[in-house]
Order: structure tokens, then C-alpha cells, then sequence
């Protein structure tokens, strides 16, 4: 399902090695994936995950501003809208079972691996220009993707199964497949058809790596709270 992600995030995937694996399969992953990873895990984990995804859709706004061309700030307007309207509500839900309220969300204090990682994706975006703030912003996006396609569909009694169909669902999916296009464009119209010659590659590289390696960290943080 993922090959309708786009030619530029392939490339990325494969030049991050074995961290992209440590990523999408790592323990959180897979106990997601077979149901055995503890509640308190879970719940702890989408408490960060909603203070993360206010940082994100801040990052995806940031976007609107270092965008050339009007379809860039269209589609980047679009993905705030997706993050804060709607993707957010799982979290507000699940949370909410827990007796956790949205104002608790929101001013949750925030996980040494979350700061980590917001912060490099917005610093990515102030110092950078739009082809770095997608390189950090694509593991997420996309790596949900891969991940909700790899783990999905389950049945309905399966303990995550709510998460486990946002991502996996249609939907995501098609956010997916626009982020792919919309970075392809965006290396097409600044790097030209052939940017894996051009010195700005690696640089995109590196950081899709390294906010990969910050995923990696964020499951780890996960599995923490189940400990």
C-alpha cells in the first residue's frame, strides 16, 4: 500500500537503513500489533502523543509560511486542519475512558523524548527551509502509514483496534499518499528531476534520519510507562 507514497520518501526510507526498521517494527510496534502491550503504556504514550501533535500541527502551519507555490500552502493548511480537527480526537476519546479530561492533554507536562523531538522538527522549519521541515516531518506522517498498513485491519475485539484503524484505515492512508506527492513536488520544483545528485540531498537525508531516530526514542519513552 505504501508504493503510493511518492518517489522521495522510498529514497529517504531505504538511505535511513536499519533505523527505519527499528522504527515501524519496534517493540511498542508490535505489541500493538498482537494486543500484549500494557494499557498503561498505551495511555501514557497517547497523553504525550497529544501534546506532541499540537507541536506537530504547529510545525505543519510553519510549513504554510516557507511554502513557494499556493499548492504547497494548501496542502500544508489541510494537514493542520486533519491534526487538530480531527486525528486528535482518538486521543481525546481514549484518554477521556481514563478519566483524563482534554485540558489534562493539553497541559500535560511534556517527556524529555517529546521536547527531543518537537523541538528538532520546529528548529528544522525556523533554520531550514521548507524541503528540511518536510524531511522532518515525513517520518511521522508516512511511518504511521506503513505501520497502520503493515498491522491492519484487525477485528473489531482487538485491544487496539481504534488505533490501529485510524492509521490503517482509508483516510490516513490518502493523507499518506498527498504528503507523498506534495514532498515529490516539493524536490522536484527546488532540487530538480535527478536530487539525489544535487548537495542538498544529504542534508534532507540526515534529517529524515534523525527524526527517525527520534521515533525510536518516542516508542521507547511508550514503553517506559508500561514499566
Amino acid at each position: 500500500m505504501t508504493e503510493g507514497y511518492g518517489t522521495t520518501f522510498p529514497r529517504l526510507r531505504d538511505a535511513a537503513g536499519t533505523v527505519w526498521t527499528d522504527y515501524t517494527h519496534h517493540d511498542f510496534v508490535e505489541g500493538l500489533r498482537d494486543g500484549t502491550l500494557p494499557r498503561k503504556a498505551f495511555l501514557g504514550y497517547l497523553v504525550q502523543d497529544y501534546v506532541f501533535l499540537i507541536h506537530f500541527a504547529r510545525a505543519w502551519a510553519l510549513a504554510v509560511t516557507k511554502a513557494d507555490a499556493l499548492e504547497e500552502m494548501r496542502a500544508c493548511a489541510a494537514t493542520v486542519d486533519a491534526l487538530v480537527n480531527h486525528e486528535l480526537s482518538l486521543h481525546v476519546k481514549t484518554c477521556a475512558e481514563a478519566g483524563l479530561s482534554e485540558a489534562d492533554l493539553f497541559n500535560a507536562e511534556e517527556h524529555p523524548a517529546n521536547l527531543a523531538y518537537t523541538r528538532y522538527v520546529l528548529d528544522a522549519g525556523h533554520s531550514g527551509d521548507f524541503l528540511d521541515l518536510l524531511a522532518a516531518l515525513a517520518p511521522c506522517v508516512l511511518g504511521y502509514g506503513e505501520i497502520g498498513a503493515r498491522l491492519g485491519p484487525v477485528p473489531d475485539d482487538h485491544p487496539y483496534a481504534d488505533w490501529i484503524a485510524i492509521y490503517a484505515g482509508d483516510d490516513y492512508q490518502q493523507v499518506c499518499r498527498d504528503a507523498g506527492a506534495l514532498f515529490d513536488g516539493a524536490v522536484a520544483r527546488r532540487l530538480g528531476n535527478n536530487p539525489t545528485a544535487t548537495p542538498g540531498w544529504d542534508r534532507l537525508c540526515h534529517r529524515f534520519t534523525t527524526a527517525t531516530r527520534l521515533e525510536v526514542g518516542f516508542w521507547d519513552m511508550g514503553l517506559g510507562f508500561g514499566r
